[in-house]
């Protein structure tokens, strides 16, 4: 069994039997447990389940859209067959509503989710600063990456929910601490984890390190009601899980920009990635 899928069922099982019962937002009740962490050995094991099937392409793919490309365009998602930003979509008014939320971003924001994610991104150039820091200052104390900026909340269609990555060069390795606000554990969760282990292999792999520490610290951890009877089956399987598969990152890319994000993703793959199938469950916006 990979060691996520232990740690990650474990999870699951106690917001199953432990969590609070919570209204929300939504209008969808979940199950949450507060302040969960995750510790992960990105030398040892690539983490994605086995316990059911994850779209790791669709998750890298969603990592590059914010932090390579710096998008907030939702369109440039749908080119690649990624919808899961779809229900957050302003139209070409730049009009945005769901539940009980309303928003007019103004007619330049069409199509996207506003100042959030990928945008905030590209206005403070936080990639690009974490790299070069990386480079030249590896011992600084401030190697931080915030999506987390109170003046453009308004405009932004729904704040980060993984909203800040601090990050740490030891031993020639290069760790990650991520900060996640709210998690959708069932689906989620396992986007996350694997798209931001790729993220840390990457700029490793670019700035001459190798991937070391990743911890993920969420304060909301939650599952939703209508989501109890997935989880309960994908539970079922945790005596059938897999070995975690490698993950292989072309050795001639040397620039993090210069990675393929086409929808074939011709420089990231995994290899001998085997799972137990799909669980389909809800989203809720």
């Amino acid at each position: 069994m990979s060691k996520f899928d232990d740690a990650y069922l474990d999870l699951c099982e106690r917001i199953i039997n432990n969590g609070t019962l919570c209204p929300n937002r939504t209008g969808t009740d979940s199950k949450k447990l507060t302040h969960e962490v995750l510790r992960f050995d990105l030398e040892q094991e690539f983490p994605i389940l086995t316990s059911k099937s994850v779209g790791f392409k669709s998750s890298v793919l969603e990592m590059l859209w914010i932090y390579q490309v710096q998008s907030n365009d939702v369109r440039w998602l749908q080119d690649r067959g990624i919808s899961i930003w779809d229900e957050w979509e302003a139209d070409e008014n730049g009009n945005y509503k769901s539940g009980n939320t309303e928003k007019n971003l103004g007619k330049e924001f069409a199509h996207t989710i506003g100042t959030a994610y990928g945008w905030i991104v590209k206005k403070y150039k936080l990639t690009q600063n974490l790299i070069n820091m990386i480079k030249n200052n590896p011992t600084d104390r401030r190697m931080i990456m915030s999506l987390w900026q109170d003046e453009y909340m308004p405009t932004a269609v729904l704040p980060s929910c993984v909203w800040n990555t601090q990050w740490d060069v030891t031993d020639d390795k290069l760790n990650c601490i991520v900060t996640q606000r709210s998690c959708d554990v069932p689906l989620g969760l396992p986007y996350n984890v694997s798209q931001y282990a790729t993220l840390v292999h990457l700029i490793a792999h670019v700035t001459g390190l190798k991937a070391g520490k990743m911890t993920f610290v969420i304060n909301n951890a939650h599952i939703y009601s209508n989501q109890f009877d997935g989880i309960r089956e994908q539970i079922s399987r945790k005596d059938q899980c897999l070995a975690a598969p490698k993950l292989w990152i072309n050795p001639e890319i040397k620039d993090f920009f210069e990675f393929d994000n086409s929808k074939e993703l011709k420089d990231i793959k995994l290899i001998d990635y085997q799972h137990l199938g799909k669980i389909s469950m809800p989203v809720s916006v």
